[in-house]
């Protein structure tokens, strides 16, 4: 039996305090419940203000529901995060810090069902480096395995100086950071059929690897950085061969970077929530079997519904690197026990 580390799931607490009652403002994120009828899972509405965002179920926020579910599964251990609407980057930043440590601890009491099974990374209040660094830290020290950030903190892509400071103290500190895609571009353009989620976060996560490499980032953050970008990066491996032809024939299309991307390709890793055999053997070509984890997108309707059977069933990898990929490279990303 193959070990399977799961390190892309997302939560939501049953209850958390009234943010539009304690900052003011109409769109803040929050639980409608539904009434039970005594069979089967609870359900629940997130609201955004007073619009329906998404409905969830009750592995959100209970965590003997996902221990039940993971088993189904054959999910041994899983790293939590906040869903990015949780995030409030818009927000003053004393606000996004209410957010980050009250739904930092509420992630930290869901993995007491089983804290050798379910392992939680914090968000922090990007949009102030100074403060998410030391939220950073505090979450370190409570027993978080890893910082989850957006791709971007407004119009500031992952090369801002700001956001470079704060990847800067997490390689300092030994603290692995988890990109996800967030307030997707072309918002306007993307609203109907799930376009956002299916078009715009995938071309949010390339983005932020692209802006990475040639916004220098890579070259001027430390080497010890680990880091991993959600969606498999989008159509990163896809479009590298472009992206490295540009860089080698037009000087303008080498920003900052002082190598060419594929020079880059050994200082981050992906998530393999790709859903295809073909795309994730196109990972593989290009990233190495040593870059790449496990991840489900869990408990979202959008994410792996047979948790780890594309990996187990890729035809073309073999049972080592099919354990690389499902369990080993995380166990070593984030520290986890084996």
């Amino acid at each position: 039996m193959m070990k399977v580390v799961d390190i892309h799931s997302h939560f939501f607490p049953k209850t958390w305090p009234s943010l539009q009652q304690k900052f003011g403002g109409d769109d803040w994120p929050w639980l409608r419940h539904q009434k039970s009828n005594g069979s089967g899972l609870e359900k629940a509405m997130l609201m955004k203000g007073n619009k329906e965002f998404r409905p969830i179920y009750s592995a959100c926020w209970d965590g003997k529901v996902r221990i039940e579910e993971m088993d189904q599964h054959g999910v041994d251990q899983q790293i939590i995060s906040a869903t990015p609407i949780l995030f409030a980057y818009e927000k003053p930043v004393e606000q996004s810090l209410y957010c980050a440590q009250l739904f930092n601890d509420a992630a930290l009491e869901i993995c007491q069902v089983n804290p050798q099974r379910l392992f939680a990374m914090a968000q922090v209040p990007l949009q102030d480096p100074d403060v998410a660094c030391v939220e950073a830290s505090r979450a370190k020290s409570t027993g978080h395995v890893g910082i989850q950030i957006g791709n971007h903190v407004g119009l500031k892509n992952m090369d801002d100086e700001g956001v470079l400071t704060f990847l800067q103290h997490c390689a300092s500190e030994d603290i692995p950071v988890f990109v996800h895609p967030w307030d997707m571009m072309a918002a306007e353009r993307t609203k109907d059929y799930m376009m956002g989620w299916t078009v715009g976060m995938p071309a949010e996560t390339q983005l932020s690897i692209v802006s990475m490499i040639l916004g220098g980032g890579f070259d001027r953050v430390s080497k010890e950085l680990k880091i991993c970008f959600a969606h498999g990066g989008g159509a990163f491996a896809f479009l590298l061969g472009r992206l490295e032809n540009a860089w080698l024939h037009r000087d303008i299309a080498r920003g900052k970077s002082a190598h060419p991307p594929s020079y880059y390709l050994d200082r981050f890793y992906l998530d393999t929530a790709v859903f295809d055999h073909d795309a994730l053997q196109l990972l593989v070509s290009k990233m190495g079997t040593d870059r790449l984890m496990f991840g489900t997108d869990y408990p979202f309707p959008l994410g792996e519904q047979q948790m780890g059977q594309l990996i187990k069933t890729a035809p073309q990898l073999t049972e080592l690197n099919k354990q690389k990929l499902l369990a080993s490279n995380a166990e070593q990303f984030f520290v986890l026990p084996k």
